[in-house]
């Protein structure tokens, strides 16, 4: 019975020393992995500032950048009002002059012209303001600004009729018009991106075909007006082949228009005429 008794207080020293042993050890070691988490998340926390910071930093910069961008854009606007307001100025302008013309062709310009209408089915000629109408259909090929070989000699009588007598002093403003449809073709595309440049363009080629047959330069002025006079509603073809057109106009030497040409305010020659803004031709 003491054996017993003395073998079970062995026990109880043992595992009483054995619980302290663990006791003392684990704290220890739970403080260094506490303490190596620590170090973790600081070094992170240091590194989310330092990408906060660098956020922080591009949405300054990307501020500034877009107020900067407004300023332009706001400046850009401004700029492209003011031209719109002048051109319709102009615009005003010039179609108030030219519906109000009276013909200034001598007598026998006038007949020329109107024997030469017969001649040409695609050449219409008002005698009462001496204004020529030229089918564009007639002039290039569709999207094209080269005028046709066969056109040439219509040109040719025209810019004779025009280098003859009392006509030779006469100014000639050449215009340009377009159908309503937008340009659809990836290659005239890249040379004509718009109707603006399309008729401005044919109108400067006509000039060009015209001076050629020996009318000086400085007699003649070009503008296009893309497909806003058109002389019908656009419904169908038919309509849309009389609005693609080439008009020819014959002012006196003292017109507005004319003299308009010398000063910078009209349309510029078509020796000039790459370097226009489009949106002035209206």
């Amino acid at each position: 019975m003491r054996l017993s008794v003395r073998f079970a207080l062995v026990l109880l020293a043992g595992a009483s020393a054995l619980s302290s042993i663990g006791c003392n050890s684990v704290p220890g070691q739970w403080h260094r992995q506490s303490a190596l988490v620590n170090r973790r998340l600081h070094g992170q926390n240091q590194q989310l500032a330092q990408q906060q910071s660098a956020i922080d930093q591009g949405r300054q910069r990307l501020a500034q950048e877009n107020a900067d961008l407004q300023q332009r854009l706001s400046a850009a606007n401004a700029r492209l009002d003011n031209l719109s307001s002048e051109r319709q100025q102009l615009q005003s302008r010039y179609t108030n002059l030219l519906k109000n013309q009276q013909s200034v062709l001598p007598d026998s310009a006038t007949q020329k012209f109107k024997d030469l209408a017969q001649k040409y089915p695609g050449l219409e000629f008002d005698p009462e303001t001496g204004v020529s109408r030229l089918k564009t259909d007639l002039l290039f090929d569709s999207g094209s600004t080269h005028v046709k070989e066969s056109a040439k000699p219509l040109i040719n009588e025209m810019a004779k009729i025009l280098n003859t007598g009392e006509a030779k002093h006469l100014k000639i403003l050449v215009v340009g018009h377009t159908d309503d449809r937008p340009i659809a073709k990836e290659s005239t595309k890249k040379l004509h991106p718009t109707n603006w440049h399309l008729s401005t363009n044919r109108a400067n080629e006509v000039l060009l075909t015209m001076h050629k047959a020996g009318i000086s330069e400085n007699r003649m002025g070009s503008a296009g007006y893309s497909m806003f006079q058109p002389v019908k509603p656009n419904a169908n073809e038919g309509a849309r082949s009389q609005n693609r057109r080439v008009e020819v106009y014959v002012l006196a030497p003292d017109s507005p228009i004319a003299l308009q040409m010398g000063d910078g305010l009209a349309p510029r020659s078509a020796t000039n005429s790459d370097e226009w803004d489009p949106r002035m031709a209206k």
